[in-house]
């Protein structure tokens, strides 16, 4: 039997005991989160209150009372919910429904990140992202997926060599959700998600520690695939593709080496100077994929650099991009969502950071985490892949999409950050 205990937000304290001070109270068999002073806890203050009720051994959390926002019942949502109860909270209010709607969508995409890469490897990957988005409009969704050595034939170089040392094969999935019913309607947005099962860090490889939460290197497109399912639950009416770049980046007597020099679509040519830099790789063809579909906008997003979580504290997710203008409208669509981000520097010139003799760039530095910049490079890197200048183009770094242990906001695992900040991009500009 399911225990529900019903959480309320008040502004008059339950308790003059040893429990007065405190933001979470109990009193009678519920939880009250406590206004101090009358004056509004912050979100941030709610989704603490969400992880500590959740370590008191809760099952499902009901919230109760007048006082919820929506906003603040989607904070605590975010703090109670962990492995194992991703979707154990009731809401309450006119917005109730949509509300669970949007926490099972989360709950998918944070499963999905959190499953053993034995479990998920690149094909399968692929296949739930096209299933899961199949089942919410299966009448305006295609899928193609292209795998093993189709990939190098067809000219998608970065994403098999990056897979091809593994014994489970690459592939780039190309979903369209096309509810228009017109084949030749334009395509208003394009998503890229970098898709890694697995990252041993290649020939470069990673030591155990840093290797033990690898994963998660697929929460790129976790998040991608979680956007595009949130927004057309919302009614997007506008033609979307999605591109997931699967990989497990392995070492192995097929793997791809330090000098090799890969040649992409585009004609440029990249010499490897690190297979741990392998995010990079596989989204320049997504990259490539989604500018030949003429999209308006093109957003992709990877777990891609140390450099990321060293600026932010894993904290925030890190954006990037050449278009102030969107830049802006993300960081506003970014404070609606409750999803903290910051944008890092990104100059045309970047894309001249990690030089090579023998290519026209390389993937990254040789030394350690890239360098100075290391995320911004990267970026830089990317934005050699993007057609119009980099306008309608924007890079997130997730690097607030996993934590390997919990803390006072987050169980460990998924987080699904981006997901909802991505979805509000795509309705607006579809």
């Amino acid at each position: 039997m399911t225990k529900t205990t019903n959480i309320i937000l008040t502004n008059t304290p339950v308790s003059e005991g040893w429990q007065a001070d405190n933001p979470v109270q109990i009193f009678k068999n519920e939880i009250h989160i406590c206004l101090k002073d009358g004056q509004e806890l912050s979100l941030r203050d709610i989704q603490k209150a969400g992880r500590k009720i959740e370590g008191l051994g809760i099952d499902t959390a009901k919230l109760t009372g007048d006082l919820w926002t929506e906003q603040s019942q989607w904070a605590f949502a975010m703090g109670f919910t962990c492995v194992g109860k991703l979707t154990n909270v009731e809401f309450t209010g006119d917005k109730a429904g949509q509300l669970a709607d949007k926490l099972a969508i989360f709950a998918w995409s944070r499963d999905l990140t959190n499953q053993t890469p034995s479990q998920l490897y690149p094909l399968k990957l692929a296949e739930l992202a096209a299933e899961y988005i199949k089942t919410l409009a299966p009448e305006h969704v295609s899928v193609g997926i292209i795998s093993g050595e189709d990939l190098e034939q067809q000219g998608w170089t970065g994403i098999y060599n990056v897979g091809k040392g593994s014994i489970n094969p690459p592939c780039l999935m190309i979903l369209d959700y096309n509810p228009t019913g017109d084949s030749q309607a334009p395509v208003a947005a394009s998503l890229v998600g970098k898709g890694i099962t697995f990252d041993s860090g290649g020939y470069s490889i990673k030591p155990s520690a840093g290797m033990f939460d690898m994963k998660c290197d697929m929460g790129g497109a976790a998040v991608v695939a979680g956007a595009l399912a949130l927004a057309i639950k919302q009614g997007l009416d506008k033609r979307v593709k999605l591109f997931l770049c699967c990989a497990e980046n392995m070492v192995s007597s097929h793997a791809y080496k330090l000098g090799d020099i890969l040649t992409y679509k585009n004609g440029l040519t990249v010499e490897v100077a690190n297979t741990d830099a392998e995010g990079r790789l596989v989204l320049a063809d997504g990259l490539l994929a989604a500018a030949e579909a003429n999209s308006g906008l093109i957003i992709d997003a990877a777990t891609l650099t140390g450099a990321a979580m060293m600026a932010t504290g894993g904290d925030y997710t890190a954006l990037f991009g050449l278009d102030a203008d969107l830049m802006e409208q993300t960081k506003a669509e970014a404070v609606k969502a409750n999803e903290p981000v910051w944008q890092l520097p990104l100059e045309r010139w970047h894309q001249d950071k990690c030089s090579s003799v023998f290519a026209d760039t390389a993937n990254s530095r040789t030394q350690k985490g890239g360098g100075a910049g290391g995320a911004s490079n990267a970026a830089g890197f990317l934005a050699r892949f993007v057609a119009n200048e980099g306008k309608g183009w924007l890079h997130m770094d997730l690097a607030a999409a996993y934590n390997g242990s919990a803390n006072s906001l987050w169980a460990a695992g998924g987080t699904g950050q981006g997901i909802a900040t991505i979805a509000a991009l795509i309705c607006d500009k579809a």
